[in-house]
């Protein structure tokens, strides 16, 4: 079956596919710990959760010259790759939404601020590489989230109209990026209260992929 014009669903990767939000602490933890940043979830989810490395350097490394708070960023990359290996899970439901997407020709494409190296090998991991026409990078872009730019490119990599789509996340810069897109977000509740993902502009909240509500929308959303 052909794609449906202008439809897309639109997946963050971490904390969304697949609830890896515990890890990444732990290796922020691991390699800014030492340098005087040690993260507790609420102050993970404020200043960490979503945002990309550059950005991320630049505010907790700024005494190191760019190249270096990349390199120690990497250090992190590194670290959280060796604590996820043999752990990747989906998320509950996620496979029989993304069967149920293939079926109905509605392409799919992840956005994300994680380096590629980290979302090829969580996308192998789940078994679900194939199923993405896309994987949006965000700092291969201009800007990553929670600039527009990513879901944007998102939608272009597909023919994609927001108004038609839907995309998934799990953090605040992540629904701020896809609803500048003008996108209907679905707040995924890894990390974040319903309220919180409410008020950086999910037009609902999903404990995970099999909610009622969740499949509500997407299901109105294939069909409209």
């Amino acid at each position: 079956m052909p794609p449906a014009p202008g439809k897309a669903l639109l997946f963050d990767i971490d904390g969304t596919l697949a609830d890896t939000d515990a890890l990444h602490l732990e290796a922020f933890n691991q390699v800014l710990g030492s340098r005087g940043h040690v993260f507790d979830h609420a102050r993970y989810t404020k200043e960490l959760q979503g945002f990309s490395n550059v950005s991320i350097g630049e505010r907790f490394l700024p005494d190191e010259p760019p190249l270096r708070q990349l390199a120690i960023m990497g250090e992190k990359e590194a670290a959280f790759r060796t604590l996820v290996a043999g752990k990747i899970q989906p998320m509950p439901g996620l496979m029989p939404l993304l069967a149920h997407a293939d079926r109905a020709g509605i392409p799919m494409v992840a956005v994300t601020n994680a380096p590629r190296l980290n979302a090829e090998m969580l996308l192998s991991g789940l078994g679900i590489r194939g199923r993405f026409k896309a994987v949006v990078i965000g700092d291969e872009l201009a800007h990553g989230k929670p600039h527009p730019m990513p879901y944007l490119e998102g939608l272009r990599a597909v023919s994609g109209v927001a108004a038609r789509s839907v995309a998934f996340e799990d953090s605040r810069s992540g629904i701020q990026s896809a609803s500048a897109a003008g996108i209907p977000t679905i707040g995924i509740r890894t990390s974040l209260a319903h309220a919180d993902l409410l008020a950086a502009g999910a037009v609902t909240t999903a404990a995970n992929f099999d909610d009622p509500e969740l499949l509500r929308m997407v299901g109105a959303a294939m069909k409209g």
